[in-house]
Order: C-alpha cells, then structure tokens, then sequence
C-alpha cells in the first residue's frame, strides 16, 4: 500500500429503492415484512461507500473487509425513492479503519452508525474461509 488515506476524506453513493431493496423481498412468505428500504441494503450502500474509500490503498490481490458495524436504522424510505449513503473517514486503529457512515433520503437522515474495515489479502480470507467447511 503507497496511497493514504486523510482523516476526514468523505466520499457518497446514491442509489433507487427497488423491490429487491425493500425488507419485505428478504422474506418468505407469510413473514410480516413491510415495503421500505431495507437495513441490510442501507448497512450494504454504506459499506461499499467505506469501501470505495479504501480502494486506492489496496494492493495487488488486497481486499477491504468489513470488520464491525454499528449502525442504526431510523427511518423508512418508500420503494421508487432515492437514497444517499455516506462515508468519512475517521482514523485508524490498527489494523482497523474507522468510519462515520449516514444514510439520507428526500426527508433527510435515515440511518448513521460507524464501521471498522480492514486491508487484508483476498488469498487469505479465502483460505481461512475454506477452512471453516
């Protein structure tokens, strides 16, 4: 890794609410899953915007992953909305790196949190992942 990383760099990806970003299309039926903009897609939106920040830190055949995540799910967005996830980078500890992370639609904030990414080689958490079969 040459590049760096400076505290406080913040990068935004926008995207729709599509059917299959909704919380009930995780379910099965008879589940009682509402309509709306579901938490594992808004907790995705913001991990890709971290890992959007980390992408230039990656060398050959490095990975970022997620690490922990703490993040809350305020308010619900309408399937055919728009919605904004956020990234800023906070610092580092360790191996980890720190995020503030918001989500935000046509009536503001819907989510915040923050999340731990690490730098790590694919090659690894292939292996370790093919060890837990």
């Amino acid at each position: 890794m040459t590049a760096t990383l400076e505290t406080g760099a913040t990068t935004t990806l926008d995207g729709a609410v599509t059917q299959e970003r909704t919380a009930a299309s995780l379910g099965r039926p008879g589940d009682a899953l509402p309509p709306v903009f579901g938490t594992p897609f808004m907790i995705a939106d913001m991990e890709r915007a971290c890992a959007a920040l980390l992408a230039p830190l990656l060398g050959p055949g490095d990975v970022s992953v997620g690490v922990r995540i703490e993040v809350a799910h305020s308010a619900p967005t309408p399937e055919g909305a728009q919605v904004r996830a956020s990234a800023r980078f906070t610092g580092r500890e360790g191996p980890l790196y720190w995020f503030d992370v918001w989500a935000e639609d046509q009536g503001g904030k819907i989510g915040e949190g923050r999340i731990a990414r690490a730098v790590v080689p694919e090659a690894k958490i292939l292996a370790r992942a093919g060890a837990r079969l």
